[in-house]
């Protein structure tokens, strides 16, 4: 099989399916943590080389504020499980932003990988327009350096994007290295998350005709 080097998970559905528990809404993130390490584990495990984890937008931060403390907690908590694991953690976003977790600051340079460990993005108080907003007024950008002049320059190009509850969307997920991915949806919620999703997704991206437009 054919696999993916780069992996994008969106982990959508965390709010509907706390409701659906009969919980509130700000509960479905920390049920959310271990199918990220559960996710991490399968792509290493597969064969890739990198997976990237969104974990919250700078739109998301406008949620009321038990939410917005919910998903901050969920993804310090993430990172921290994931350098356990030993993989090469860089977390991206905004710091210059009061919402960006403090705890997180000092892996927004990567982390040596422990043996056998792949690296791992975390998405943290992330914009696309923060993202690119360099390009406009860098001198000689084009096609084949413009991610040089991005926020996530150290994020490569997505293969395969994988999301979770349902929607159709990429709600502004690394525009620059999704330029040429492959998308596909699981109807399922992230905290319902299985190792045969991603299988599920991998076999499909093994029967895809990829030509990054040639």
């Amino acid at each position: 099989m054919r696999i993916p080097k780069h992996v994008g998970i969106i982990p959508d559905g965390n709010r509907r399916w706390a409701s659906n528990q009969g919980m509130t809404k700000d509960k479905g993130y920390i049920s959310g943590i271990d199918p990220g390490l559960e996710a991490y584990r399968f792509c290493r495990d597969s064969g890739c080389d990198e997976v990237t984890f969104y974990g919250f937008t700078t739109d998301n931060t406008r949620r009321p504020a038990d939410q917005t403390k919910a998903f901050t907690d969920a993804c310090i908590k993430a990172a921290n499980i994931l350098l356990d694991e030993g993989a090469a953690l860089l977390v991206v976003g905004n710091v210059s932003s009061p919402m960006f977790p403090k705890e997180l600051l000092p892996y927004t340079n990567r982390i040596e990988a422990k043996e056998n460990q792949i690296k791992a993005n975390l998405l943290v108080n992330y914009g696309w327009y923060w993202d690119v907003n360099n390009i406009a007024g860098a001198q000689g950008v084009n096609k084949n350096n413009i991610q040089d002049h991005i926020q996530s320059s150290d994020v490569s190009r997505l293969d395969l994007i994988v999301r979770w509850g349902g929607r159709r969307r990429l709600s502004g997920f690394l525009p620059i290295q999704s330029i040429y991915a492959d998308f596909y949806i699981i109807e399922n919620y992230w905290p319902d998350f299985k190792n045969e999703d991603l299988n599920e997704a991998f076999c499909w991206y093994d029967t895809q005709d990829i030509t990054l437009g040639g």
